[in-house]
């Protein structure tokens, strides 16, 4: 499966009566129906590790554009009708600035080493609390309560799975718990955020700023109020998008594949 497709229903199983793994790209999993798989002896794969890298470099690649209006600078730079740069147009500092990481797995620690050398003070909120070495190594502070952060936090980076508990996780309540100062950056799952309370906060100026890898739908209709926001900075879910870790993804999803068909175990099953 590649970007999701072919959609893996019953149909599609009851139609492939030998078929025997769902070999999907990425990490998430959000859109298989596990349950479903194995009633019909499907296994299923994926590839999580391979695209932590990237996606955390995408992650602070759109904090940095948004902070320093990047995507805004291009536009009045290359415009016909810009007859001089104005003094007064800024950004916002990265260097001494809080970030605040929701999902703490492999992306989101890499994230925090990538911050600490733009000497960021990182607090954190997880399932469960990382080991005191692995806080002291990023100087991360773990906040046992989600509040805690998103109250302190000038950067809030989203980079959880997407499952029934984290399904819309940010809304309304939230964003309103954010700093109006703050930036929500989203390099998870579109749908970990309620799109309609970040477009109202975004509006009534809640927050300061978005930027977004990943919406629902991807593409977002050309009539979304979010694509008309000078406030926000959206991106084709290019998290992994690289030409060596896509290649390595196939080469993952291949090998799975092949352990499957030869009897083996899998690499990277999805349990």
């Amino acid at each position: 499966m590649w970007y999701h497709k072919p959609v893996v229903n019953k149909e599609l199983l009851q139609s492939l009566p030998n078929l025997r793994i769902v070999a999907s790209s990425g990490v998430g999993i959000d859109h298989l129906d596990l349950n479903l798989l194995s009633s019909f002896g499907v296994k299923v794969s994926n590839t999580p590790f391979i695209v932590s890298t990237d996606t955390a470099d995408l992650g602070m690649a759109l904090m940095l554009a948004s902070a320093r209006r990047l995507v805004e600078g291009y536009e009045m730079a290359v415009s016909p009708d810009t007859e001089y740069f104005p003094a007064d147009w800024l950004g916002a500092e990265i260097s001494g600035a809080t970030l605040g990481i929701v999902g703490m797995g492999t992306i989101g620690y890499k994230v925090a080493e990538r911050a600490k050398a733009f000497e960021m003070k990182i607090l954190y909120h997880n399932r469960s609390q990382r080991k005191k070495e692995e806080e002291s190594a990023v100087g991360a502070v773990y906040c046992k309560k989600i509040d805690d952060l998103l109250q302190q936090s000038d950067f809030v980076l989203l980079s959880v799975n997407l499952t029934p508990q984290t399904h819309k996780l940010i809304g309304k309540r939230e964003l309103e718990l954010m700093k109006p100062t703050a930036t929500l950056i989203n390099i998870s799952r579109g749908l970990v955020v309620d799109q309609d309370a970040l477009v109202e906060a975004l509006q009534n100026k809640v927050i300061k700023a978005a930027a977004l890898d990943v919406t629902y739908p991807e593409p977002l209709p050309r009539d979304h109020p979010l694509l008309k926001l000078k406030n926000v900075i959206i991106t084709p879910h290019i998290g992994s998008a690289t030409k060596k870790t896509r290649r390595i993804m196939m080469e993952e999803m291949t090998g799975s594949i092949q352990a499957a068909l030869a009897g083996l175990p899998i690499p990277h099953e999805v349990l």
